[in-house]
């Protein structure tokens, strides 16, 4: 039986994250061949043999790559000729992310701002032209969130340090729009963009807000990473090929 992603090549930025390295994983499991780039590549590295992802597999090729800086992500998209799809996994911030809503600063606002949605931004173009340059079909996923689609539940960041920073509330909506805008510009079915938007990961948070995140959901609480991978892995798919411009959620009604 054909795997889902069989012999495509797809491009995995912040493939060092949490959500990055698992995706790789399952992209190869499926078929797939993947360029795995972030910032870091050693620590890359690190993360995909510690899932046992052997760097050296025949379906994995390692880029170095800083999703902030035009030219780096330009020269890795001149770099291949075969590239059927990407996923931007990446999460830049500075050093005062996630400060509470009345410590913010205009210049940590704007600052993150450009960081992680003009980043965004310059990664989805650089996959429109492309797509243009190539005239091969092209699916993009951009990762939004819950937060890109509802309003904070700020009473379950009670009794822990954490908040929901209203920098990534800012940029997560705006992704989702973002990826509408260059659909609808470069107006070709062959090439799509999707988000999918996940509720609360596990990452070890505080079990006091574990707890009252568990609250609302339907009973599963924090999702596990690899829960959210198949939604993307459907949208990188063919058997999404005329799925454009949505959004899928995977957060067992958090955001009902």
């Amino acid at each position: 039986m054909e795997k889902l992603l069989e012999n495509k090549r797809l491009l995995i930025a912040g493939a060092g994250g949490l959500l990055g390295a698992h995706l790789v994983s399952k992209v190869i499991e499926q078929g797939g061949k993947v360029i795995a780039a972030d910032i870091n590549q050693k620590l890359m590295s690190e993360r995909l043999e510690s899932l046992g992802i052997d760097a050296q597999n025949e379906h994995l090729i390692l880029e170095s790559i800083d999703i902030t800086d035009e030219k780096s992500v330009e020269e890795l998209f001149i770099k291949y000729s075969d590239i059927d799809g990407a996923v931007n996994s990446t999460y830049p911030r500075n050093k005062t992310y996630g400060a509470h809503f009345f410590n913010v600063s205009l210049d940590s606002f704007n600052e993150n701002i450009s960081l992680h949605l003009g980043s965004a931004f310059i990664f989805t173009q650089q996959c429109a032209k492309y797509f243009k340059n190539k005239n091969t079909p092209f699916s993009l996923v951009n990762i939004s969130s819950i937060y890109g689609v509802i309003a904070p539940k700020f009473e379950i960041y009670n009794e822990t340090p954490m908040t929901m920073p209203v920098e990534y509330a800012a940029i997560k909506s705006a992704i989702l729009h973002l990826n509408k805008y260059v659909v609808a510009y470069v107006n070709d079915s062959r090439f799509r963009i999707n988000s999918v938007s996940p509720g609360g990961i596990f990452d070890h948070q505080p079990d006091a807000f574990l707890d009252a995140y568990k609250k609302n959901t339907h009973g599963a609480g924090m999702l596990d990473v690899k829960e959210v991978i198949g939604s993307i892995l459907f949208l990188l798919s063919e058997q999404s090929k005329y799925v454009t411009g949505q959004n899928i959620i995977v957060d067992d009604g958090f955001s009902l």
